[in-house]
């Protein structure tokens, strides 16, 4: 009895053993296929947020600082503003190199932004307050808009409405006719604006279009109610100074603001003017844009980075950090170009680096 009993408890123990090494084999198998799904989605992720180098187009005796860029997409050039240089470079991007040097009647150029029809730039300038408007054919300057004040800086173009809309002095959006180049009004604000984005969507029987400013000296952003040509609110930033750049996602309702003390994303939704969400970035951030197709937001910064954040495909109130990019030192100015899945980034002259634009393939 005993004896049957012992073998009982053996043949149970090796039964449940047996079990055991099934259930652990599977297992693994389980998990390595888990493990192998999980790599694949990591893969793809990767592949869909690449960001590379793919070209370095040099720009050589550019000296001090560089501004802004903007593009003529079908004509396949990139305009620089060399505020130090006291020139605009035109740079073939087919070629991938300088064609021209635009430096007649211009005074440390800030702002550049291309109108397509008739194929213009208008270029702000710092030191006289002016805007420079050529021709992008011939290069030849058009005409010479004087500001009431200095400082003419940051440029937008409301394409619907066919005005450009220049930063300047102490604190004002003068609005000029893109057509025949009058100055059709001017907006006061608290201090000098420096990035501003312009609602471009259609909105609702009512909805009046707006202008979002950065205004640094009042730590904060103003909103313009474009109509009126007046500020109808007044957005404070708390724990941040400095608010430079700024990008608009228009769909849903959400404003991008850098700053720089401390170097901080800034989220603000547009309905509510309330912040709700803010992420650490590299220092002295002075671009930012917004992929709407990608959901994705790109913050160049001097410090020598591009930091690239995802949004949530359905909740634009969360975000991550996907990577960032070192860059050089000073290459703060950017342009992103979604047309073209292309991100160009200017590097300044600074001791033994060359001046220079970066050019980026965004997958």
């Amino acid at each position: 009895m005993i004896r049957n009993a012992i073998l009982s408890i053996i043949a149970i123990v090796v039964i449940v053993a047996i079990v055991v090494i099934i259930v652990a084999f599977f297992g693994a198998q389980g998990n390595i296929i888990k493990s192998s799904s999980y790599g694949k989605e990591l893969s793809a992720k990767a592949s869909q947020s690449s960001f590379s180098l793919i070209q370095t187009i040099p720009i050589p005796n550019v000296n001090g600082r560089i501004d802004h860029m903007t593009i003529d997409i079908r004509g396949q050039k990139l305009f620089v503003a060399e505020l130090e240089n006291n020139s605009i470079d035109v740079v073939d991007l087919k070629a991938a190199k300088r064609i021209n040097s635009i430096s007649n009647g211009l005074d440390e150029p800030q702002g550049v932004i291309f109108i397509p029809e008739p194929n213009r730039i208008f270029v702000s300038n710092r030191q006289d307050g002016s805007v420079d408007i050529f021709d992008t054919k011939s290069f030849k300057l058009i005409k010479k808009i004087k500001l009431p004040s200095e400082d003419a800086d940051n440029t937008r173009f409301d394409s619907n409405n066919k005005l450009v809309y220049v930063g300047y002095g102490e604190g004002a959006l003068g609005v000029i006719n893109a057509t025949n180049y009058n100055i059709v009004s001017d907006i006061k604000l608290t201090g000098h604006p420096e990035s501003f984005q312009i609602e471009e969507q259609k909105r609702a029987i009512g909805q009046q279009q707006r202008i979002f400013v950065n205004v640094p000296a009042s730590n904060s952003i103003e909103v313009v109610n474009s109509q009126k040509h007046t500020v109808s609110a007044t957005w404070p930033i708390s724990n941040a100074q400095n608010n430079f750049p700024m990008a608009l996602d228009e769909a849903n309702h959400r404003l991008f603001v850098g700053t720089r003390d401390p170097p901080k994303l800034v989220v603000f939704d547009t309905n509510s003017g309330k912040v709700i969400s803010s992420l650490d970035v590299a220092k002295d951030p002075d671009d930012i844009f917004y992929d709407a197709a990608k959901k994705r937001i790109y913050v160049s910064s001097g410090e020598g980075f591009i930091n690239i954040f995802q949004q949530q495909q359905k909740d634009a109130n969360h975000y991550s950090m996907i990577t960032d990019v070192p860059t050089a030192p000073g290459a703060r100015t950017s342009l992103l170009v979604p047309e073209l899945n292309r991100f160009y980034l200017a590097v300044p002259h600074l001791g033994n680096q060359q001046s220079e634009i970066l050019v980026y393939q965004v997958g």
